[in-house]
């Protein structure tokens, strides 16, 4: 991490620590609510509860990661985190990690995501220098694919396997240990001032919200990336019956998702060259077209290898675009105003999640497996017409316009 500051290096191990954690979880949560329900209706609900809060808080979550010292705000929200998985492997370890447990738990952990992910997505402007973020931004991304998509994913069906208990465990200790990273920064830059706040939470939320729709680049894109999130959650939310329907174990389950991550991980690295090559007009378009035939080649995918396949080429393209959407995030919104730009942002990227998973169990019932599949394929051939002529005017000036970063299966 040379070149980049003692603090950046320690926000960096913070979050290489953690995504070990939900790496592992990434594969184990969908494991453990298929051992309790095959009910299509019920596993997207598992995952609905956990992206429900981004609807529900984001925006006053904004408020508070603007007003709160946001180093504190990280380190508490992440001990509290340890608290609950942790609570969790306890009622898994004793068979008690009933339907309603599991939803309790996503409940509270979404909730928390909301004040900490807010939070950390400011800190690194407040760490690095705004000509470094390009750079800090990249390395971060290169350890969430590294270790939460590609290395943790398969271990944590493993550890599954071997003790269902063991990495809600693992995961507990993660938080708890990237808790104690991020307590060691020092000095960070912009953070909240100090004193009595006087303004009423209602006119926070609104001049966020305000600078957000005023602002055209991230309004077009915050609008496409709600719909891209529902239609995608709209499959993903069933993607361990999607496994087994294609004939694979807890392992091939853990795989197909390290598929995605290996793309990923290559698009961090390809980025920076595709952009200045191509331009973000031609890249975000190609993504629109990604996106679409993704779902019509996963309703066809005859097996697991052809399944792989179609999900790393997803995961190149949407590494490729989340990163410059970031590092225009961090330029553009005002110090003071990061929260609450974030909490609006996340609210509809997340909260399209939240839809999606709400609806892909029901066709699943529906239609089949395939049906999320085939309807998001539909719904994204409107989305691309429609967005196809916008994105191509919008980014034409030269201005970073793609869209949010990706977080396993969340984009934002």
């Amino acid at each position: 991490m040379a070149g980049l500051g003692r603090n950046f290096n320690r926000l960096w191990a913070a979050a290489a620590v953690s995504n070990v954690g939900d790496g592992i979880v990434a594969a184990a949560a969908p494991l453990l609510v298929a051992s309790v329900t095959d009910d299509p209706v019920l596993v997207g609900l598992a995952v609905f509860v956990q992206q429900l809060p981004w609807l529900l808080f984001s925006l006053v979550s904004g408020v508070f990661v603007d007003r709160l010292d946001r180093q504190r705000l990280i380190v508490n929200v992440n001990l509290i985190r340890a608290l609950v998985i942790g609570g969790l492997a306890v009622a898994v370890w004793h068979g008690a990690a009933t339907i309603p447990v599991i939803y309790a738990a996503g409940f509270i952990l979404g909730t928390c995501e909301t004040l900490g992910d807010n939070a950390s997505a400011t800190l690194i402007p407040a760490v690095v220098k705004p000509a470094d973020l390009p750079r800090a931004n990249a390395r971060l991304h290169a350890v969430l694919f590294l270790v939460n998509k590609f290395a943790g994913p398969p271990v944590g069906a493993a550890m599954f396997v071997l003790a269902a208990a063991l990495p809600f465990g693992v995961n507990a200790v993660t938080f708890a240990v990237a808790a104690l990273f991020i307590s060691t920064l020092r000095g960070v830059r912009g953070a909240p001032a100090a004193g009595p706040v006087r303004r009423t939470v209602r006119s926070d939320l609104a001049e966020g919200v305000r600078w957000l729709w005023r602002e055209p680049v991230l309004r077009m894109i915050t609008l496409v990336l709600f719909l891209m999130n529902v239609t995608m959650l709209a499959g993903f939310s069933i993607l361990v019956l999607y496994a087994d329907r294609l004939g694979l174990d807890e392992y091939g389950y853990g795989l197909l998702l390290t598929a995605g991550a290996v793309g990923g991980l290559v698009g961090v690295l390809v980025a920076p060259r595709l952009q200045a090559r191509f331009g973000p007009s031609t890249l975000l378009r190609i993504g629109l077209l990604i996106e679409t035939l993704t779902h019509v080649a996963l309703a066809l995918a005859p097996d697991g290898w052809v399944a792989a396949a179609v999900l790393l080429v997803f995961g190149l393209h949407g590494s490729i675009l989340s990163a410059v959407i970031l590092t225009h995030r961090q330029r553009t919104v005002p110090a003071e105003l990061r929260g609450r730009v974030q909490g609006a942002f996340m609210m509809l990227a997340i909260g399209g999640n939240a839809l999606g998973a709400l609806i892909g169990g029901p066709l699943a019932r529906w239609l089949g497996i395939t049906g999320p599949f085939w309807f998001s394929a539909l719904a994204m051939t409107a989305v691309t017409v429609v967005a196809w002529r916008p994105f191509g005017a919008a980014t034409g000036a030269g201005s970073a316009r793609v869209r949010g970063e990706p977080t396993g299966t969340r984009r934002g």
